[in-house]
């Protein structure tokens, strides 16, 4: 029977997909993550909340004012770490628009959820072979890269696949 402290850095391992490596000078417990890379077109989290607003400015006034939310001419964006990639800041917008915007068009909801995704082609692609209606094409700029669809319910959703240094480098306030 292995010991207590074998077992647990086995289970360790076999729990963290990492490899033990040993050395002339007798073994030594050498943790190295193996993580397959993810590849599947996918949503990997919100990107934004935007809804419709009667007088957006006071709206924003009273979300900074009552709730502490760091409100711009942009909206607010909230900051948090990479649940892959705890080194890297990521960034949640939330806005409020005039109620006679057009940015939330075709859809009669008075909300937009932004989602963030990966390989964003790749998903455009699948949701258009599936029936999905696809609004506009993929929209390309600094910060990453866009397009709009249809939810079966006629909800419009915004994908996002960011470049999230891009915007820690413009910098600003944020909500932490």
């Amino acid at each position: 029977m292995k010991s207590p402290s074998c077992l647990l850095a086995l289970i360790l391992i076999l729990l963290q997909g990492c490899t033990m490596n040993k050395s002339e000078e007798g073994p030594q417990k050498v943790l190295v993550k193996t993580e397959p890379q993810d590849t599947l077109p996918r949503v990997t989290g919100i990107g934004g909340i935007f809804f419709k607003g009667n007088n957006p400015d006071s709206l924003n006034n009273w979300y900074s004012q009552q709730l502490g939310i760091n409100v711009s001419e942009h909206g607010a964006p909230f900051e948090f770490r990479n649940g892959n990639n705890p080194d890297e800041v990521n960034y949640l917008i939330w806005a409020v628009h005039d109620s006679s915007t057009s940015y939330m068009d075709p859809s009669e909801a008075p909300f937009m959820i932004n989602y963030r995704v990966q390989h964003i082609e790749k998903l455009v692609d699948r949701l258009a072979k599936n029936g999905t209606k696809i609004i506009d094409t993929i929209a390309d700029y600094p910060y990453g890269k866009f397009v709009h669809v249809l939810d079966p319910e006629g909800n419009i959703l915004e994908l996002w696949e960011p470049i999230d240094s891009v915007l820690t480098a413009i910098g600003g306030e944020t909500t932490k």
